[in-house]
């Protein structure tokens, strides 16, 4: 039996989490203190490298596998396959159409989810407080990440909701240590040589 679906009232009062920029007076001002060679740059010109690094840096996230190293060695960032939650996943647009509460079943993707990890555990010097750094995709990021997850979904890791981050990235050091080791012993490898 259908769910009779009540349309979320949109003219209802929100709670707007307030936004954070770091990118203000105090930002360009250290900037220019530290990089003084950097000193003419327009503020805007600066702003505009900044968003272009980023766009760069999560379209190369999307097209590879294992994801990008940030920079400085603060973590990296990958995408990931997810099993569908347990709960219901409900497609607003389509149970706002129907009036009924309809659940999205991703049947493009067998049934599986696209998540964005940042994982401070590979980096190669631990640094301190790391486990407090977080990281938040913004919407372009995450509108991406949506619109071709579907055409590549069997591209990404798959990721079990179970096991730690950590034990992946144990299990596939070992694998590429064994076939670095592999691809050394089958350089010599001769089969016509008895």
């Amino acid at each position: 039996m259908s769910k009779v679906f009540r349309t979320p009232d949109v003219t209802a009062p929100r709670f707007r989490q307030s936004g954070h920029n770091i990118m203000d007076k105090e930002f360009f001002k250290n900037f220019k203190e530290k990089y003084p060679k950097y000193k003419d740059l327009e503020p805007s010109f600066i702003k505009m490298i900044i968003k272009k690094f980023n766009e760069t840096f999560w379209e190369t996230v999307i097209e590879t596998r294992d994801g990008v190293q940030l920079p400085e060695g603060i973590g990296s960032i990958f995408i990931g396959t997810c099993k569908r939650a347990k709960g219901s996943n409900i497609d607003y647009a389509k149970s706002k159409k129907y009036g009924v509460s309809v659940s999205n079943t991703n049947w493009e993707t067998d049934g599986k989810l696209a998540k964005i990890f940042y994982t401070s555990y590979a980096s190669k010097y631990k640094f301190e407080f790391r486990e407090c750094w977080s990281f938040r995709a913004c919407r372009n990021f995450k509108r991406a990440v949506a619109k071709t997850y579907p055409e590549n979904w069997t591209l990404y890791i798959e990721v079990d909701p179970v096991k730690k981050l950590r034990n992946f990235y144990k299990s596939t050091a070992i694998k590429k240590a064994n076939e670095k080791r592999l691809a050394y012993k089958l350089t010599d490898y001769n089969e016509f040589d008895i």
